[in-house]
């Protein structure tokens, strides 16, 4: 079992520790045990999973989209007799498979989300958690009633990083915010019939945590290295240091919309 470091243990470590242990750790699937207790996300008020959950009983057909390394998914087991699930990083697809085939899930990917690999009135369930879709694609496969169930990281997450490194504070997806999500699956003609958003504190304990973050996260600042962001980096680090934490805030919105029967 992995050990989680304290977070006194941490701020008792070098700044060049911290960087060298966060460029050695491995990433992979979607799965960012390695933060646990260096990071510390403040919870959402609602339950992506028991949402779902409410569902699976009267589901046959279920596709999970963008499903990463195929943890989330397989967590769910046992699923419905015709489940599908899609991953097009490289790196996430053949963890995904070996997940997710032994539970009867057929893997798939693609190359767009306008064109996705399905026919129409496909699944009962479309299942996406923090991955980009088309609202027209999602519609066409899903069957007359089927539901469309998503929990979305928004255009705010974590900008404070943003802030605190970049000279000129930037992230691309500023404008992915509930209310424009609604609007689009609404003009696909979508009833939404649930919608949440949130923006929940998370404490970050050490440097290294943040540098493992933005190598995960590439997007979230794009020209990331630690050779550029060297002397911000030090700086984020001087603070935690003295305040114990660095203070974010996550950004996520939840929407559930039913395809009209």
């Amino acid at each position: 079992m992995k050990r989680v470091e304290t977070a006194s243990e941490s701020s008792n470590r070098s700044f060049d520790e911290l960087i060298a242990e966060a460029l050695e750790a491995d990433f992979s699937g979607w799965d960012f045990s390695w933060l646990d207790g260096r990071w510390i996300d403040g919870p959402l008020p609602w339950n992506f999973r028991e949402r779902i959950e409410r569902y699976l009983p009267d589901v046959n057909s279920l596709y999970d989209m963008g499903t990463g390394g195929g943890e989330f998914l397989a967590s769910l087991a046992p699923l419905p007799p015709d489940t599908w699930a899609s991953e097009n990083w490289s790196r996430n697809l053949p963890i995904a498979r070996a997940r997710l085939e032994p539970l009867g899930v057929t893997m798939v990917s693609f190359d767009s989300i306008d064109q996705l690999p399905f026919p129409d009135d496909a699944f009962d369930l479309v299942i996406n958690r923090h991955e980009g879709y088309a609202p027209a694609e999602v519609l066409r496969i899903l069957k007359p009633g089927g539901r469309f169930i998503t929990q979305q990281v928004g255009g705010r997450n974590e900008f404070r990083l943003n802030e605190l490194l970049q000279e000129d504070p930037y992230f691309k997806y500023e404008d992915w915010v509930l209310a424009n999500a609604v609007a689009d699956l609404e003009e696909g003609s979508f009833q939404v019939t649930k919608k949440q958003e949130a923006f929940p504190e998370a404490r970050v304990t050490d440097i290294g945590a943040v540098v493992y973050y933005l190598r995960a996260i590439p997007w979230q600042i794009e020209d990331f290295s630690v050779e550029r962001y060297r002397e911000r980096l030090l700086a984020v680090h001087n603070m935690i240091q003295e305040e114990g934490y660095l203070s974010v805030h996550s950004h996520r919105f939840y929407v559930e919309a039913v395809k009209p029967v």
